[in-house]
């Protein structure tokens, strides 16, 4: 089973994602490895509203808040500010964890 612990080791120990892990899981696993690009790529392939949440974040971390927003909006959640994308980051991965919730 992966823990938010094992999960953030798998990114400092690892040069790529771990197998099986979920679209969603992946895009987290790259945007906090710093591989923005790749992230994103996926966020746009996940036509759902944890697909969207990702991609407000991935432009939360861009700085481009005003386009974050509205994939925020789009996956019916509040807009962040700067100081929180660590936070939101934690929360999406928790929510996409087996027996995650947000």
């Amino acid at each position: 089973m992966t823990t938010m612990e094992s999960f953030l080791e798998s990114i400092r120990d690892e040069s790529a994602p771990p197998a099986g892990l979920s679209p969603e899981l992946k895009a987290l696993w790259l945007t906090k490895a710093g591989r923005w690009d790749e992230a994103h790529d996926i966020a746009q392939e996940t036509p759902s509203a944890m697909g969207s949440w990702i991609h407000g974040l991935l432009h939360a971390i861009e700085g481009d808040f005003g386009n974050a927003g509205y994939w925020f909006r789009r996956a019916g959640r509040s807009e962040i500010k700067k100081a929180e994308i660590d936070a939101e980051w934690i929360r999406i991965t928790t929510a996409n964890l087996p027996g995650g919730h947000d």
